[in-house]
């Protein structure tokens, strides 16, 4: 959309507030609304004002004033508010030099995609996250001087089979859950609602699924696109599952582990290089290229940095 078109489909839409939402470098949603009146088309030249130094790992105090730049590309209508509200997700700019601040992960995946083309080795290149989460219906947890503690459980979780009252089994055994079909896949409705609502955000959902573990593990895949499509898809997605949830009486949570001696959950991300057309990792039959050789060894160098980023506390 242009900045007049979004001004129209607020309008179209009656919408009475806008949310401007952003990414910090570990990965967490933050959010800031406004009375529809703030919106006009200058303020995608101007952007809005907020503090950098209260958003974590970014600015110091000295340098707090940023401008966070909404991208008319991404505007939607919030499907969970009871106050019809248009959000979009938004850049962050120093107000001074209009440059994107460099710890905003929207820019550094940009520069990543300018990066690659620059050097000539691939001009696209292709992700296909596949968002791996648990659905539980009771958590606990507590840590203070003298004790800690947590404690997690799920209606599907195969440890509630001896359970005495309302006990209709039809739980799936540890590590045997994948492709269950219902009564023993428990969330095939939820799932699909959550995949009602990120089509009608304007996502893209390839399919979905039970995983592997007891206790509500899931699966939703999105195709492969390039990196300025899915433009924090993900991350939409990890706001979304939960907000779909609570609606159903349950609860997400992305963490890599939260059960112990079953699968844990992980974001598995397909991911190609392509020039003029033709996909670069390609080899002979089954075989793999010289490019794709290169990128395992490079990710595996850098897996101890890169794993900073995989363990985000989604909660």
């Amino acid at each position: 959309m242009s900045p007049k078109e979004v001004l129209e489909f607020a309008k179209k839409n009656d919408a009475k507030q806008i949310d401007l939402r952003f990414s910090d470098i570990p990965g967490l949603w933050h959010h800031v609304s406004y009375p529809i009146s703030e919106l006009d088309e200058d303020v995608f030249e101007e952007g809005y004002g907020f503090d950098g130094s209260s958003i974590r790992a970014w600015a110091a105090i000295n340098e707090s004033d940023m401008l966070l730049m909404p991208d008319p590309n991404t505007a939607i209508m919030d499907p969970f508010g009871e106050t019809p509200t248009l959000v979009m997700i938004a850049d962050a700019v120093d107000p001074i030099t209009r440059q994107h601040y460099e710890r905003d992960p929207r820019w550094i995946a940009k520069k990543a995609e300018l990066y690659l083309k620059n050097s000539g080795l691939a001009d696209t290149a292709y992700f296909g996250p596949e968002a791996e989460f648990f659905i539980f219906d009771n958590i606990r947890f507590d840590q203070d001087q003298h004790s800690g503690y947590y404690f997690i459980d799920a209606e599907e979780g195969r440890w509630n089979s001896g359970r005495e009252k309302d006990n209709l089994g039809y739980r799936p055994r540890y590590k045997e859950g994948y492709f269950p079909v219902p009564p023993t896949d428990h969330y095939q409705d939820l799932r699909s609602e959550m995949v009602q609502v990120m089509i009608k955000c304007g996502l893209h959902v390839e399919c979905h699924h039970h995983e592997v573990a007891t206790g509500g593990q899931a699966e939703i895949d999105m195709p492969v696109r390039s990196a300025d499509l899915h433009g924090g898809q993900p991350d939409v997605v990890q706001v979304h599952h939960p907000h779909v949830a609570n609606q159903y009486g349950k609860t997400v949570t992305f963490m890599p582990k939260p059960l112990f001696a079953d699968n844990g959950s992980g974001m598995h991300c397909h991911q190609s290089l392509w020039k003029d057309g033709t996909p670069l990792f390609a080899g002979d039959g089954y075989g793999r290229s010289q490019p794709n050789g290169a990128m395992v060894c490079g990710r595996v160098a850098e897996a101890r940095a890169r794993s900073v980023g995989h363990h985000r506390a989604h909660h």
